[in-house]
C-alpha cells in the first residue's frame, strides 16, 4: 500500500524529550491514559505513547541523552516542510535560530528551530 503524501505545513508528530522520560511516561498514563511501548535506542528506551481507545501511536516521550541532549524539555510539534534547506534559510533570515540539527530521520531530516518569539518546533522534510 502507498503511504499518503504528508501535507506541507501540517503537524506531523509530538513528542517530549525530557531528562527524566521514565518518570514522565508513567506521569502521562495516569493522567492522560496512555499505555507505553519502549522503543530500544541502544542502552535505554524513548517511549511511544499508544491510545487506549484507538490502540495508535498518538506522541513520544524521549530521554535527553546523545543526539536529544540539546532539545528543549518542552511538548514539540513537527511540521512538514517542502525543503528543510529552504525553511531553516528563512527562518534564520526572518530572525528565529536552529536549536538541534539538522539530522536524519527515516528517509528526511528533520531540524529544531525557536522563531523570534522563543517558541521552538521541529521541521521535517526533504532536505
Amino acid at each position: 500500500m502507498d503511504e499518503e503524501p504528508k501535507a506541507i505545513g501540517g503537524v506531523l508528530w509530538q513528542d517530549l524529550t525530557v531528562a527524566n522520560a521514565d518518570e514522565l511516561r508513567m506521569f502521562y498514563g495516569a493522567v492522560v491514559g496512555w499505555q507505553p511501548r519502549n522503543v530500544e535506542m541502544g542502552g535505554y528506551s524513548d517511549y511511544e505513547m499508544i491510545s487506549p481507545t484507538t490502540g495508535d501511536t498518538v506522541a513520544g516521550i524521549c530521554h535527553a541523552k546523545g543526539v536529544n541532549a540539546d532539545i528543549p524539555p518542552q511538548w514539540l510539534i513537527y511540521f512538514s516542510v517542502a525543503s528543510l534547506k529552504e525553511s531553516i534559510a528563512q527562518c534564520v533570515a526572518l530572525g528565529g535560530t536552529v536549536v538541534a540539527g539538522p539530522r536524519n530521520l527515516g528517509d528526511e531530516r528533520f531540524c529544531v528551530i525557536q522563531d523570534p518569539s522563543g517558541a521552538v518546533c521541529a521541521l521535517l522534510g526533504p532536505d
